[in-house]
């Protein structure tokens, strides 16, 4: 089947409603097959073009991925990028902040983690906890040393100073992608009871994830304000309905391959110069016998 991630992609500026927006969509695989195909198909073309990517050090690539709890991140993260070469790709997932961390600014600490040029980021969860979270509970705000209050004032001037941020990156060589996956109650639920009875998974459940569904409409409307602040064409959000683990990953999986098809590239050329030391060290090389 033919993903066009357009279909996941926010208009930029325009007000944004979760309640319209579908955590289940219709099914992008026929069959567990099918699934198994794409995804396959998708991993490799990835690992290519990530060697590209590398080989030309043009630019980076960053994906973020937010979410509420039990929406699938790592799970995406494993699987989409599981073909990947480590060495040209770094992982991060970020908890709650360090003191030293909260002795700088909000973007701080995710600056330091940015990908090279040639590399590709992910961050799992990012500097939008900052207008997330802390939003939700603002007593959070207190270890930053933030004055003035969390009232809409302070969002506005991190929603300002996160969008100047990612138009930076992207003038200097790095695209950005945020995903959004959009996990509904109901699922989140049953995702958390499944946790509790598997033996591989239990070990991360923490009663803090119940609480915090008590927070639900707090953090829906968190992430539409957010969501509709930080949307841009140097930095777009795509909103993947993620009741449906597999297609979640393969949407996340086609958004991914077009951003980087999207930079059109190439791995370098060899000009004269290079071509003259590349016959030289063929000729070294088949006389050293």
């Amino acid at each position: 089947m033919i993903i066009d991630p357009d279909d996941y992609r926010l208009a930029e500026g325009k007000k944004v409603d979760l309640g319209k927006l579908p955590t289940l969509a219709k099914p992008v695989y026929s069959s567990k097959d099918d699934y198994e195909t794409q995804l396959h198909k998708h991993v490799r073309r990835l690992k290519e073009l990530q060697e590209i990517l590398y080989a030309s050090g043009r630019y980076a690539l960053l994906v973020i991925f937010q979410g509420m709890d039990t929406a699938g991140k790592d799970g995406v993260i494993e699987h989409v990028m599981s073909g990947i070469n480590p060495q040209g790709c770094d992982v991060h997932s970020f908890k709650e902040p360090s003191a030293e961390e909260m002795q700088h600014d909000f973007l701080w600490r995710s600056a330091q983690r940015l990908p090279a040029r040639g590399r590709i980021g992910i961050f799992n969860r990012s500097y939008y906890e900052e207008v997330l979270v802390v939003r939700v509970h603002p007593d959070l705000l207190k270890p930053e040393g933030v004055e003035g209050g969390s009232g809409k004032h302070l969002w506005k001037t991190r929603y300002r100073s996160i969008v100047a941020f990612e138009e930076h990156l992207s003038r200097n060589g790095t695209r950005v992608v945020k995903i959004f996956l959009h996990l509904s109650k109901d699922e989140q639920r049953r995702r958390l009871l499944a946790r509790i009875d598997d033996p591989q998974k239990n070990w991360k459940f923490n009663m803090v994830d119940v609480r915090e569904r008590g927070f639900w409409k707090d953090y829906q409307a968190a992430y539409e304000d957010c969501l509709r602040a930080t949307g841009m064409k140097a930095a777009p959000w795509y909103v993947v309905p993620a009741d449906d683990k597999e297609s979640a990953r393969l949407i996340v999986s086609s958004i991914v391959l077009d951003a980087l098809e999207g930079l059109k590239l190439s791995y370098p050329k060899v000009d004269s110069k290079r071509a003259a030391e590349l016959k030289a060290i063929r000729g070294e090389l088949e006389g050293d016998r």
